[in-house]
Order: structure tokens, then sequence, then C-alpha cells
């Protein structure tokens, strides 16, 4: 219902306060904190067990293994945090009191409803993840060369 965002920001400012401009903020940043670990962290741990085992060496099979690994993981990892924003974006006002009601109102189905969606997320993480590291291996690759 607005225009472009700059309107948007204004409106939003103007009718529910500075503090709605960082609505959603904490959630935000938690999940960048955990596809940051999924990605970096277990990407160069899988590489360097991959490379360690002795059926792998440092090349581009290697690489993808990692990142592929490093995707799957890393998508794992966000999609209950996913899955709660999601949630709590789409609820009427006054459905959750918050975040743990909503958690419990998940759980209810199990602890595969925190993973709804698993397969659309991965098409969205696993490539960016892929590639991100088969290139940044590449130019690692050249800049050794040089």
């Amino acid at each position: 219902n607005y225009k472009h965002c700059i309107e948007a920001l204004i409106r939003i400012y103007k009718t529910e306060g500075a503090s709605r401009l960082f609505n959603g903020a904490s959630m935000a940043s938690t999940r960048g904190m955990l596809v940051t670990i999924g990605q970096i962290a277990f990407y160069d741990e899988i590489k360097f067990r991959l490379i360690k085992s002795g059926y792998f060496k440092d090349n581009l099979s290697t690489h993808f293994t990692a990142s592929l690994s490093a995707g799957i993981i890393a998508t794992v990892i966000t999609m209950p945090l996913d899955v709660l924003k999601t949630r709590l974006m789409n609820a009427k006002p006054g459905q959750y009191s918050g975040v743990g009601d909503c958690a419990r109102d998940i759980l209810k189905v199990g602890p595969s409803g925190f993973f709804k969606g698993f397969l659309p997320a991965f098409v969205r993480l696993g490539p960016h993840t892929i590639l991100t590291f088969v290139f940044l291996e590449q130019l690692k690759s050249l800049w050794q060369t040089f």
C-alpha cells in the first residue's frame, strides 16, 4: 500500500514511530549470523576434512562437494528461524503473544513443522553457496598464479 520505499519509511515513522522501522531486525540479524556460520565455517571444515581424508584433492570437485554440503547445512540451521519469521509476519494482529507462542504452535505438528518448505529454501540458498565458494576458490587459484 505504499508508492515507494521512501514513502513507506516516512509513513511508518509518522504513524507508528521510529522503533517500528527496526521491527524484525533481531530476527534478520540472527538469520544472517546462522547463514554465515552455516556457509563459511562449515565450508572450510568440510573442505579440510575431505582433503585430509586422502580421497579428495584441492580441486573443483572438492570445492563443489564442500560448498553443496555447506549449503545444505546452512539451510537446515536457518529453516526454524525462517519458518518462525514467516509465521509471525503472516499472523493476524494478536494471534501470537510472541516468538515462544509461535514456536509452541509450530511444535504442535512436531519438529518437522520447523522445516516446512525446506526444498524451496535450499533451491534459493544452495546455488548461492555453491557458486560463491567455487568462484572464491577459482579466484584464489588465479591469485596464486600471479
